[in-house]
């Protein structure tokens, strides 16, 4: 079995999906296929149709979050410490050809969000910068041609 590398507060926000649809998406629906068979035909009956296709995303939603959250394997980044970035590490780094500085956490898979700063360790960029340390560059495959960034700084915690 295949395990996931995620922060606590990941698997909590995952956690916390699960219980939301089991305990509020999952019941409701089912209230909504129940009237809507009681307006008849179900062959033309357009919200009976919604009401199982958003019950059929919710049941495969469920699933493969209850999948996921058995094959977690929690990383505190507090208890994680050294010169090279690894799971966990917040790095900011600078474009060399822009001058844009970002900061991000390296984070696993399922809870990865780019516009909050949270980097997939199966990220191209993720990729480059595992093993690297303060001062190094790496240089990036991208859609416009390779970006090469520097390494500024690097803390776990």
């Amino acid at each position: 079995m295949q395990k996931y590398p995620m922060t606590a507060p990941g698997l909590q926000r995952l956690e916390e999906e699960l219980r939301k649809l089991k305990s509020e998406e999952r019941p409701a629906v089912i209230r909504a296929i129940a009237e809507a068979r009681s307006h008849g035909d179900l062959s033309e009956n357009a919200e009976y149709h919604a009401a199982r296709e958003r019950q059929s995303f919710i049941e495969g939603r469920i699933a493969e979050l209850e999948e996921i959250v058995s094959s977690v394997e929690v990383i505190d980044p507090a208890s994680l410490s050294g010169d090279h970035i690894k799971f966990g590490a917040h790095v900011r780094l600078v474009d060399e050809e822009t001058d844009k500085e970002s900061t991000y956490q390296i984070v696993g898979l399922h809870e990865a969000d780019i516009k909050i700063g949270r980097l997939s360790v199966s990220s191209p960029l993720a990729k480059a910068l595992i093993g690297k340390k303060v001062g190094d560059t790496v240089s990036v495959p991208a859609p416009g041609g390779d970006r090469t960034y520097e390494v500024l700084e690097l803390r776990y915690g």
